[in-house]
């Protein structure tokens, strides 16, 4: 896609390169429809595990997604952008553009969701992957809705995770902070109540992935063909395709002093959460 867009902006400029990407991906959409249902009534479909990527925005849940999907056993139901399934058509509006998706009590008609997701997923292949970000709110209620479900639950330094809220989503610190430790806490909690799943932090991942691998490995035998790339299009601070890497030092050093207070004011007081995942607070 990278192609089109280069070649569309000199023919057409940057306003109508966004509708002809756009209008690439409906149709590319379209085209993922039709393959698996073809394949599905060529091949049949294969007793599907289905695997969930939980994880907070900015955490590394995309590269993870890119890392896992490497593997031919594996079908994401998404392969653009993020790679969300809350972003696909007919989703989108339900949870991505939905205001209270962040709100736990919040609903979703997970039947509805289910059968769209499963165009988009190719289920001639044991492993459906997914990853929506506000699913950590909610894992217990896809652990029934979706039989046999299996997790991955990743997490990230706060403060790294509260650089990358404040960048993109234009936040203040304490807002951000307040963010990050509600992830934390429902991260815990996935942790400690849910079956079927294999924990990390971003800092593992990215510091020995191999590790990481082995480890999906025994959780998913399925997994065993997962290949390392040497550049991954992620969303990250440098703006560019990288390799496996640990960007916590530099998103944490851009935080000036002041920032790190006001964030320190909601993470002292939720030290202990802190601790369980192995963090300390930033003086």
């Amino acid at each position: 896609m990278h192609w089109i867009t280069k070649l569309s902006k000199r023919i057409i400029g940057v306003e109508k390169t966004k509708d002809l990407v756009a209008t690439y991906i409906i149709w590319a959409y379209k085209a993922i429809i039709i393959k698996n249902a073809f394949r599905r009534k060529l091949i049949g479909r294969t007793n599907n595990k289905y695997l969930f990527i939980l994880s907070p925005p900015f955490c590394g849940s995309t590269l993870l997604n890119h890392i896992i999907s490497s593997s031919k056993q594996v079908s994401s139901n998404n392969v653009f952008h993020s790679r969300e399934g809350q972003q696909l058509p007919k989703i989108k509006e339900i949870i991505f553009e939905n205001k209270n998706r962040w709100n736990p009590d919040t609903t979703f008609d997970w039947k509805f969701i289910k059968s769209e997701w499963e165009k988009y997923w190719d289920t001639t292949k044991p492993i459906l992957l997914e990853k929506s970000p506000c699913s950590i709110l909610r894992a217990d209620v896809l652990a029934k809705a979706f039989d046999p479900a299996h997790f991955v639950i990743i997490y990230r330094n706060p403060y790294a995770h509260c650089e990358g809220i404040m960048r993109r989503n234009n936040w203040s610190p304490v807002n951000a902070a307040k963010f990050a430790i509600k992830c934390l806490r429902f991260q815990r909690k996935n942790m400690l109540l849910l079956k079927n799943t294999v924990a990390f932090s971003y800092e593992e991942m990215t510091v020995d992935p191999e590790k990481i691998i082995a480890k999906l490995h025994n959780h998913l035998p399925e997994l065993k063909d997962i290949q390392l790339s040497a550049a991954y299009p992620t969303q990250n601070v440098r703006n560019k395709s990288l390799a496996v890497t640990n960007l916590n030092a530099e998103k944490i050093a851009s935080l000036t002093p002041n920032q790190i207070a006001k964030i320190n004011s909601i993470f002292k007081r939720n030290e202990h959460l802190l601790t369980f995942f192995n963090y300390k607070i930033l003086n």
